[in-house]
């Protein structure tokens, strides 16, 4: 048995993998990274196209960010979050002077969905009301309170143990609007007046917060009808709900600004963040609040904490990681490439009648493929029972056989490299990608 053998029989036979069936998996076994590439034991090299799971935003093996880790681990390693560090307070600051507004004061968390979690509750303190509104196409989370505020299917084995109190709406999603728009500010029109009439219904003083994604992220990447925010924003101070933006995955120069929420200048209540905060180099998120609210808890006793909230390595990585993205002019880069990549797959859709739609900010982006342009018939139907998958399926295996790893969901192909992602790379990409294209075409119908 290989080395590279070895690593996935132990794998498979001592751990569990997330979101999959156990039996049938074939992991890729990774042995090293750099820049946007991986390599496997056989020294196979796989480029990386979505980030491993949008969050490893400065590429792998990062010199300054390793250096970083390493000077801390020799000073200290962890102390309980009790303690004041200069590192601990550093990374706050720093947060306070990127992040929208008056956005101050951090609590730090161990990933996205503590950050979530502890955002919900936060609110729920801070308001005294017990209602959070989120959208049906969301993802915010895996433990129970951030699973049942997002709308992802993922959740429906919890649903019987979800938290309380939470109400979906739809979301401005003008490909597949609700509400049959001709533009894409029709939708976000009826969308946003969709989400005051059900305030209304749901009893506006029962509301604690809004939470939706900065930028749509593994829902499809559905893009926000420029003034939406704004007018969501709006909405909230009418009734006194506090606005949660849940940065997690659109954050840290993802989308081609420090936050997604930047692109329509509104300043949040609450901001969660985790992912591209450290690119993954260590575990850590966090949210930061108003000014405002971090007052109220000056002489009210702050009910949240995690064992390893604040831990040194982790704020030395993610300090290491922001100036990195400073330094290099990265989220700069990253506005440009998305250009470039909007003008590579317009080519591609050119050619391939199965792409129905292409969605992107920044770097943060999905290939939307049907079997009909004009009735949009996915080519795969959204929570596909597995008998219904098999175009999906084909061209992951395909995807993964000519050497690139992405998000691949139903009819939907990220793409969402590192912002350090050069045109010969996203061009190498692309023409992968333009091979499992091939596959979803055969399953295209020039006839309804």
């Amino acid at each position: 048995m290989s080395t590279q053998e070895q690593i996935i029989k132990n794998n498979l036979e001592y751990t569990f993998f997330s979101w999959a069936k156990q039996s049938g998996l074939n992991p890729l076994a990774i042995k090293s990274a750099s820049g946007v590439y991986m390599y496997e034991h056989s020294g196979r090299k796989i480029i990386d196209f979505s980030s491993q799971l949008m969050n490893a935003n400065l590429g792998h093996g990062h010199p300054k960010v390793i250096e970083a880790i390493n000077k801390q681990a020799g000073e200290l390693c962890f102390v309980t979050c009790s303690f004041a560090t200069e590192i601990r307070g550093e990374l706050g600051k720093k947060l306070a002077e990127i992040t929208p507004g008056s956005l101050k004061k951090t609590l730090f968390t161990l990933g996205g969905s503590e950050a979530v979690e502890n955002a919900i509750k936060l609110a729920r303190l801070y308001t005294g009301r017990h209602k959070i509104i989120a959208h049906y196409r969301s993802y915010h989370g895996a433990t129970y309170g951030a699973v049942s505020v997002g709308g992802d299917p993922r959740k429906f084995s919890f649903d019987s143990q979800a938290v309380p109190n939470i109400v979906h709406v739809e979301n401005p999603y003008f490909y597949r609007c609700p509400w049959s728009s001709n533009t894409i500010e029709e939708c976000g029109e009826r969308a946003a007046a969709n989400l005051e009439r059900v305030i209304q219904f749901e009893n506006p003083g029962s509301i604690a917060a809004i939470i939706f994604e900065g930028e749509s992220g593994t829902s499809g990447c559905i893009k926000y009808p420029p003034f939406y925010w704004k007018r969501v924003k709006e909405i909230a101070d009418k009734y006194g709900i506090l606005l949660i933006d849940d940065e997690v995955m659109s954050g840290f120069g993802r989308t081609g600004k420090w936050f997604a929420i930047d692109h329509h200048e509104v300043v949040p209540d609450i901001l969660c963040m985790a992912k591209g905060l450290t690119s993954g180099y260590v575990p850590l998120g966090g949210i930061i609040v108003k000014e405002e609210i971090a007052k109220h808890f000056n002489d009210v006793s702050l009910p949240l904490g995690l064992t390893y909230s604040a831990h040194a390595l982790a704020c030395a990585a993610a300090l290491a990681v922001i100036n990195a993205y400073e330094e290099e002019k990265l989220i700069e880069n990253a506005a440009a490439m998305g250009q470039y990549i909007d003008q590579q797959v317009s080519k591609l859709a050119e050619k391939h009648p199965s792409i129905g739609d292409f969605r992107n900010t920044g770097l943060l982006g999905a290939i939307e493929l049907v079997k009909n342009r004009k009735t949009k018939e996915p080519l795969t139907p959204f929570n596909a029972a597995p008998k219904d998958m098999e175009p999906t399926n084909r061209i992951a295996s395909k995807l993964r056989e000519l050497g690139l790893f992405t998000f691949v969901r139903w009819n939907w192909i990220f793409i969402a490299p590192p912002l350090i992602v050069q045109k010969h790379e996203i061009d190498e990409g692309l023409a992968i990608i333009e091979k499992s294209l091939e596959i979803a075409d055969e399953y295209y119908r020039e006839k309804p």
